[in-house]
């Protein structure tokens, strides 16, 4: 959850945030300078074109003030005054002797010039001349006009003054204009970047965050196509990119896990069997001396003349002896070690075989043994007798299981032979189909089984890469389904000569 520090400092670091900063805020500042820098020249033209005026209208009445003052006519020279206002837009106009004394005026203007540095300047250098200074309390434009008499010498000046703010009432409506039109600018710019950022980037970076955001373990795919500008559909299709790569990896990764898994299972197993295979032929060699003496010793009994009762009990004695050897030898099966011995092993004939050879067995004795056998043959990898021993102990517990029908079925299934065995009894519940691959584990009465039939073909199987599911049988009993990997010589060899 963001807190509002982080998410302000977010915001001054959005895109559209650095846009405006970074390139419409230093466009304003430089058309800001711009524009004042161009007023500046603007007001300067307009004070040059301002004393322009001055200067033509004081050299328009120039002549006929220098001659009035030759002449001593003052009606011509107030006649000359009054036509300087009818000329331009002027403030006050003065007419002043050699010695800076006023002789006529009109308007506001200076009394006395005596101590102005530009009326010094115009009469000794006879030339125009003017400067801002104030009169009455005004800001004016002074100019002074040296007025020439017939014979050449400087007999006077001319003064015509301008307000100052005619100068500038211009410039400063030009400015306000300036400033207003710039301001008007600067905001449609802004909100031109602001808009179209949003239009034309803003949404699509915003698409690209949320499908950033939904990216996870499991969900790494990124639907949609790629829309706007060009960068951000190549962003958006390598974030797809990474999306599958990551996708891939993540299975790679669980594949590894899985098989990382079951391998330590398998050592777990075998080592667990490993163990149990040294004590149960520690226990084999142990008890094997005593039966054999026991069984000695009760065929050599059965020799004699014994009566009947005691005829029974001996062989009771022999077939409890029967009972423990078919017990160690099925512990010992089941925990034994075996070398790797494994070769190509049709499964359809080793299947056939000990179907046939089963129907003989005391176990399957009253109960009808069918076959659903495909012809061709079904190669596997495994080593013959562990195979067989399998296969018949899952008939051989079938049977015991069933009512009247066994039915035996080889199916290809997904680079499996599938050796499927259905009956027709009880079932086994839900609950006990983990439980029944254990050793000593039997769901019967005590006495009729010894609970390692079914556990010899789970270490079976799982020594040759195989699995087993125990189901439900069309006939509502058990059905115990084992996958044996398929064996394709010829694959193999194809394999090899690539290696090769």
């Amino acid at each position: 959850m963001k807190t509002p520090v982080s998410r302000a400092r977010d915001m001054f670091r959005s895109l559209r945030l650095t846009l405006v900063l970074s390139m419409v805020v230093p466009l304003m500042i430089f058309s800001g300078v711009a524009i004042y820098v161009g007023l500046g020249a603007v007001e300067r033209n307009l004070n040059d074109r301002l004393r322009e005026d001055l200067e033509l209208v004081a050299r328009a009445v120039s002549g006929p003030l220098s001659q009035a003052m030759s002449d001593g006519d003052e009606i011509v020279l107030g006649e000359s005054l009054k036509s300087i206002f009818r000329i331009g837009r002027v403030f006050g106009a003065s007419v002043f002797d050699e010695d800076g004394q006023q002789i006529a005026s009109l308007g506001v203007a200076d009394s006395d010039v005596t101590r102005s540095d530009s009326a010094e300047r115009a009469i000794a250098s006879g030339k125009l001349d003017g400067a801002f200074r104030r009169v009455d309390g005004v800001s004016v434009f002074s100019q002074f006009t040296p007025l020439v008499a017939p014979d050449g010498r400087i007999q006077g000046l001319l003064q015509v003054t301008r307000k100052r703010s005619d100068f500038h009432e211009l410039v400063a409506s030009s400015r306000i204009w300036a400033v207003s039109i710039w301001s008007v600018v600067s905001l449609m710019v802004i909100l031109v970047v602001v808009l179209g950022h949003y239009g034309a980037v803003g949404r699509h970076v915003s698409r690209l965050l949320e499908l950033m955001e939904r990216m996870a373990p499991g969900r790494w795919q990124i639907d949609g196509h790629p829309a706007g500008p060009r960068e951000l559909r190549q962003i958006h299709e390598g974030l797809q990119d990474m999306g599958a790569r990551m996708a891939v990896a993540e299975n790679e990764i669980r594949e590894s896990v899985e098989r990382e898994r079951e391998l330590s299972e398998q050592l777990k197993y075998q080592e667990k069997v490993a163990m149990i295979g040294r004590v149960a032929g520690g226990v084999a060699h142990e008890l094997g001396a005593p039966l054999n003496v026991i069984q000695g010793r009760a065929n050599i009994l059965g020799r004699g003349d014994l009566a009947n009762s005691d005829r029974r009990h001996l062989r009771d004695i022999e077939h409890q002896v029967e009972r423990m050897t078919l017990i160690i030898q099925q512990l010992l099966d089941c925990f034994r070690h075996v070398p790797d011995s494994r070769r190509e092993t049709d499964l359809v004939a080793t299947v056939r075989e000990l179907t046939a050879r089963a129907c003989d067995e005391p176990k399957c004795h009253g109960v009808e043994i069918c076959t659903d056998i495909p012809e061709a043959s079904a190669g596997v990898l495994a080593e013959p007798t562990r195979l067989e021993m399998a296969c018949l102990n899952l008939v051989r517990n079938a049977c015991q299981a069933a009512q009247s029908r066994v039915i035996v079925s080889v199916i290809p299934f997904e680079g499996y032979w599938e050796l499927r065995v259905d009956d027709d009894g009880p079932g086994v519940d839900d609950s006990l189909r983990e439980q029944i691959f254990e050793p000593f584990f039997s769901t019967r009465a005590a006495g009729e089984g010894t609970g390692l039939g079914l556990a010899v073909v789970g270490s079976v199987i799982k020594e040759h890469g195989g699995r087993i599911e125990v189901g439900t049988s069309a006939d509502g009993g058990c059905r115990m389904s084992t996958f044996w990997p398929v064996h394709d010589k010829r694959m193999e060899s194809t394999e090899a000569h690539h290696e090769s």
